[in-house]
This record gives C-alpha cells, sequence and structure tokens, in this order.
C-alpha cells in the first residue's frame, strides 16, 4: 500500500479548491490560499509529483450524449482465480457504456457503473457483453435513479470546513 503524503493546510486548501474547480488559474488559486503565485505553482507541481494529484478529466452528461439510462452491473465470474483479473477487467474498460470498474470482496466480484441509451441498450450490453461470457456466472443489475456528487477527498481528521 502507498505510504501518505505529509500534507499541511496550505496544501489541504489548494486541494480543495481544485477539486471544486481544476480550471482555477495558478494566480486565483495563490490569491485564495494567501500565497505567491510561484510558491502555488511549486506546490500543485509538487503534489502532482508525488501522486496525491493524479490528473483532471471533463464531467459529462451522459443523458446529452444519448446515454440517459445508468447502471450498476454487480458481476461474479467463476473461477475467480488472479489470471483471469487482468483480462476481465481491461475487456471491461475497453467497453464504450463501462464508466468506472471496482474490483470487490464479497459475494459480487465486481461493481460496473454504465451509461446506456434506454433499457434495451441495457439488455444487449449485459447478453452481449457480460452473461455471454464462459467465466460470468451471474450479473445482477441495479438502475441509478439519481447521483450527487460529495465534497472534496481530503485526509482523515481534515473535514471540510
Amino acid at each position: 500500500m502507498d505510504a501518505s503524503v505529509v500534507l499541511d493546510p496550505v496544501d489541504l486548501h489548494l486541494l480543495r479548491l481544485l477539486q471544486n474547480d481544476a480550471r482555477t488559474t495558478y494566480r486565483d488559486l495563490a490569491a485564495r490560499v494567501g500565497v505567491a503565485p510561484s510558491t502555488c505553482l511549486d506546490r500543485v507541481a509538487r503534489l502532482r509529483r508525488s501522486g496525491v494529484i493524479l490528473g483532471h478529466r471533463l464531467r459529462l452528461d451522459p443523458a446529452k450524449l444519448g446515454r440517459g439510462l445508468q447502471a450498476l452491473l454487480s458481476v461474479q465470474v467463476r473461477p475467480h482465480r488472479r489470471e483471469l483479473v487482468g483480462p476481465f477487467v481491461e475487456r471491461v474498460r475497453a467497453l464504450p457504456e463501462a464508466r468506472t470498474v471496482f474490483h470487490l470482496t464479497g459475494p459480487d466480484d465486481y461493481l460496473v457503473h454504465v451509461a446506456v441509451a434506454d433499457m434495451a441498450d441495457l439488455q444487449r450490453l449485459v447478453l452481449d457483453e457480460f452473461t455471454s461470457r464462459r467465466e460470468v456466472a451471474r450479473v445482477e443489475t441495479r438502475l441509478i435513479f439519481q447521483q450527487w456528487e460529495c465534497g472534496p477527498l481530503l485526509p482523515p481528521g481534515h473535514a471540510e470546513s
């Protein structure tokens, strides 16, 4: 397991701000945090180098892209062996409908978040891409009614203020 990175209050403030809007300029970040722009740039670069900041992503509305139905697929594979994990995950990640894949403990081995056009598209995906696979023993589907974003991710003991 990776070791935690020690973060001071300035780092934590930068992370809060960047998680709310990753497009914020260094000048604006520096002013809001109370440091010089060069210091801000150095801090963010250090957070990237240390692996705290993994990247920046653009969030899209699936419904506006013709994928108005989202679901969580609980997938059980048999046999559940190490040599099947990589190929299964890569196959799922290659599906245009797949949004996120989790490898789990418990009765289900994977949880896959998908975005599809409609119920018929979801049925096609489950039957053609999951249950047709030899190693897939069971798929359980849960439709997502609504989704909410939560606050910024911070180390334990540093609740949002």
